[in-house]
């Protein structure tokens, strides 16, 4: 077993009142869980962000319009089928699931969601499918989340999860996340599904509100290989279930330790997500700083972490940050090439545009770490930005040719 699969082995911890299930229906021909479903016993509200490609898979739109009615049962996933580009039989097929869904749970349809990944432009296996629903239902208990964690994985390595108790008015509460995606990953979002669930009573807008900003400073925040996916989608599911009595909105007293706790938990998975990127054994945070403002500093990280001849070069702990300086300059941000610092971790290889000398021995020592942090200064003004990247290795390029 690898290093990267050692990583999940753990149970998951679902907040009251949810169960999940995940197992094997068929789609995929390998020998693995490929659907999953996740359930609130009580009606849940929720909140979703979804990719902002204009090629969206069937469910996606299903997604987005189900939202609207901001009550949640239930999510059905399926893997190694995306549903997408599939045309008006797909949203057929997308409704029709969640309809059996609905059916053998008793419950709204309009309350059922439906996620699927896996490869673009093939039409569902619908028996498969019905079969794979009819199991589930009687599969689902609480500790049922890292059978759906297993089952939503597509090229991922290892099942993503992670979770937090807070308190609020002295009442624990939970927030948990599970979460796929190792490739075509690129903000905003990538081929990544995300569900996250909680026990807190919450405003709907305030649940909007809340997951779009911790999206914005987690899965928004991530790039593996530039490449932004037709079925990205994250939901947060919020059941009241836990025993404090106040609603929680931005003028409650314990709402910024929501707020944090839902950070955590997806910055965590975000991170989970590059930790796995196809083919890498790096995570590197590229943070760049001094810039005009936020919007360029964005656009020179941007442009640092997708750059194939960067990334490379970190795969080979080479410490060409020259790279790194021509990448910015095309990126549209504004740059001064006399004043650009270039840091290693701790060790500066660039001072106001120059190599500062530094041994490049010690720089690729840092380079070969599993963990490390670019950080570039452009000495501009006050916009800062971060973005969490891997390198691109041959790995990358077999797993994307089979």
């Amino acid at each position: 077993m690898s290093e990267k699969q050692l990583l999940g082995d753990d149970e998951i911890k679902l907040p009251t009142g949810y169960r999940a299930a995940g197992l094997r229906a068929g789609i995929k021909k390998r020998d693995v869980k490929d659907m999953a479903l996740i359930v609130s016993d009580e009606p849940a509200r929720i909140a979703g962000v979804f990719t902002t490609n204009q090629v969206t898979a069937a469910p996606v739109k299903w997604c987005r319009e189900g939202i609207k009615g901001g009550a949640a049962r239930a999510i059905v996933i399926n893997s190694g089928n995306a549903n997408a580009c599939t045309g008006e039989q797909g949203m057929r097929d997308t409704a029709q699931m969640a309809q059996w869904t609905a059916d053998t749970l008793d419950v709204p349809v309009d309350t059922v969601f439906v996620c699927s990944t896996g490869s673009i432009g093939d039409l569902l296996p619908m028996p498969v499918i019905e079969k794979g629903i009819q199991q589930l239902v009687p599969a689902l208990s609480q500790a049922g989340g890292r059978d759906a964690a297993e089952a939503i994985m597509t090229t991922d390595l290892y099942p993503k999860h992670w979770s937090v108790t807070i308190e609020v008015e002295g009442k624990p509460v939970t927030v948990s996340g599970i979460v796929k995606g190792a490739g075509m990953i690129e903000p905003n979002m990538a081929t990544m599904l995300a569900f996250c669930l909680t026990d807190a009573k919450i405003a709907p807008d305030a649940l909007q509100q809340a997951l779009t900003d911790a999206v914005n400073q987690s899965f928004n925040r991530i790039t593996v290989d530039g490449d932004q996916s037709t079925n990205d989608t994250v939901l947060l599911l919020a059941n009241g279930q836990a025993q404090h009595s106040t609603e929680l909105t931005p003028a409650h007293p314990d709402w910024s330790a929501f707020v944090e706790a839902l950070h955590e938990v997806t910055l965590q998975l975000a991170l989970k997500i590059v930790d796995d990127g196809e083919g890498s054994h790096k995570r590197i945070t590229v943070l760049v700083e001094g810039a005009n403002s936020d919007t360029d500093a964005d656009k020179a990280a941007r442009a640092i972490a997708n750059s194939f001849l960067v990334k490379t070069s970190w795969a080979g702990a080479h410490a060409i940050w020259g790279r790194v300086m021509e990448t910015m300059g095309y990126s549209g941000a504004r740059i001064l090439e006399d004043q650009v610092d270039i840091w290693y971790d701790d060790v500066q290889a660039v001072q106001s545009g120059i190599y500062t000398g530094v041994s490049r021995k010690d720089l690729e020592t840092i380079i070969a770490q599993p963990v490390f942090i670019l950080r570039v200064n452009l000495n501009i003004g006050d916009g800062t930005a971060v973005i969490y990247t891997c390198e691109i290795t041959e790995e990358y390029v077999r797993i994307n040719v089979e």
